[in-house]
């Protein structure tokens, strides 16, 4: 796959980039082993003032960035803004929380050990590969950077083919800021260059966010390296509506759920696990919901609903929907690609699914919701956990029972109660099962590249 920004509004190429070679991916690890070696030594108070530096540069430059966004993957420009804020807020919490994050703690009854004081401490590290995916082309790198680069550590980024220019930004970013000199550095080279940079001494341990496929790939080199890996790698996420809920909060809500980013997020709500009691009445509402956005321009202020960001996204979306649609499903609205330049599916909602067709098990990446019927609680949560995906959820009831039936019974990584997913740099975030391992986000997240050192004194 060419390293190339192609505008999936258009289907126009923007600019295409040349790989690094070997030689310049060497380069770019020493730097970034360099920088580690100086901002290891440095103190959370100045790693703080650079990562809030970084912060006001993306905000000075907040709809240049955000216009970088929608020409890379074709996110609406309000959701591009969003995410550029989204990056700077996660950057400013990890600059006034690190310090306290990586704290350590005293032993409380030292002699227990045999000690005149016992102790833990934090420390960095080292170089940590970043294998990331183009849908949130800045939020998903600065999620893993801004917590590594607080806790001392440096990056190299291995970032999606089809957003080179986000990964030649951030390659900027945070030397601009003030941290040294290859402290993040990007490497453009193809996946098939990744197994050569996860086995360089240089680099410690990676984090992947992406397909199960890749994430399962990277593991795998990394556990023959015996270094450490955090992966998050998609989700089938269930959005369950019970007879107490809110019909109208949950309608508008789902609608949200599944078509935020284009339908592009792994914590976009894919399966809707409709109550018998509410089922038609929720179609009814969703499908016309669905059916009124307005798809179009991305840069369009007005655009709700911008194109698939590339042609085979596009394909692989409708494989699973017309799969369904000829096992005899029935589609409620869209179902059909767009006829008009660039990669544009609609809006798109899939009643009567079936375990035999692909849309039951596989995840959509793209705005298309299947809606299925069920009898009863327990078969809702049978449903729902039906997949082998566990990244995030969502349930609609008013009953406090019912409540933590599901918050219990739903094997994922997070439960979203009357709300939509989101990730928030306050929470942990990843998932289980097929999802992914380790968390990303609050002091789980900084603590993921970090050696927990013990420390006894006689």
């Amino acid at each position: 796959m060419a390293i190339a920004t192609v505008n999936p509004a258009t289907g126009e190429l923007v600019e295409e980039f040349a790989p690094h070679t070997d030689a310049e991916v060497d380069a770019r690890i020493g730097e970034a082993h360099d920088a580690f070696l100086a901002l290891r030594g440095t103190e959370f108070p100045e790693r703080a003032a650079w990562m809030r530096r970084a912060a006001e540069l993306l905000e000075d430059e907040l709809e240049g960035a955000a216009t970088m966004l929608v020409r890379e993957m074709g996110k609406t420009i309000a959701q591009a803004r969003a995410e550029v804020r989204k990056c700077a807020a996660g950057m400013r919490f990890y600059a006034e929380r690190a310090e306290d994050f990586l704290a350590g703690a005293e032993l409380a009854d030292p002699a227990a050990v045999g000690a005149s004081r016992a102790s833990t401490r934090y420390q960095p590290l080292g170089v940590v590969l970043a294998v990331m995916p183009w849908n949130y082309p800045l939020w998903q790198v600065i999620r893993f950077a801004a917590p590594a680069l607080m806790a001392g550590n440096t990056g190299v980024l291995k970032h999606a083919s089809n957003v080179p220019q986000s990964a030649v930004y951030l390659d900027a970013l945070f030397e601009r800021a003030g941290f040294p000199a290859g402290s993040f550095r990007t490497l453009l080279i193809p996946a098939s260059g990744v197994e050569r940079v996860l086995r360089d001494p240089r680099v410690v341990a990676a984090t992947l966010t992406g397909s199960e496929p890749a994430g399962r790939s990277v593991a795998s080199i990394a556990g023959s390296e015996v270094k450490h890996v955090v992966l998050e790698l998609g989700g089938s996420d269930p959005f369950i509506v019970m007879p107490t809920a809110d019909l109208d909060a949950a309608v508008a809500t789902a609608v949200a759920s599944r078509t935020t980013n284009n339908g592009q997020a792994c914590i976009n709500a894919k399966r809707f696990i409709v109550h018998a009691d509410v089922h038609d009445a929720f179609v009814e509402r969703f499908t016309a919901a669905m059916a009124a956005l307005v798809v179009g321009d991305p840069m369009d202020e007005g655009t709700q609903l911008g194109p698939v960001a590339t042609a085979s996204g596009r394909r692989d979306l409708h494989e699973l929907v017309a799969d369904a649609r000829d096992k005899g499903a029935v589609i409620t609205t869209g179902g059909e690609p767009l006829d008009r330049p660039g990669w544009f599916y609609p809006p798109t909602v899939v009643t009567g699914v079936t375990p035999e067709m692909r849309l039951y098990a596989e995840e959509a990446f793209g705005p298309a919701a299947s809606v299925f019927r069920v009898a009863d609680r327990e078969e809702a949560l049978r449903l729902a956990n039906d997949t082998s995906f566990g990244l995030s959820s969502a349930v609609w009831t008013r009953d406090a029972e019912e409540e933590e039936f599901f918050v219990n019974g739903i094997d994922a990584g997070a439960v979203f109660v009357n709300g939509m997913s989101v990730s928030y740099p306050e929470l942990p975030f990843g998932g289980v099962k097929d999802s992914g391992v380790g968390r990303e986000l609050s002091a789980e997240g900084i603590r993921e590249f970090c050696n927990l050192k013990s420390v006894w004194r006689g």
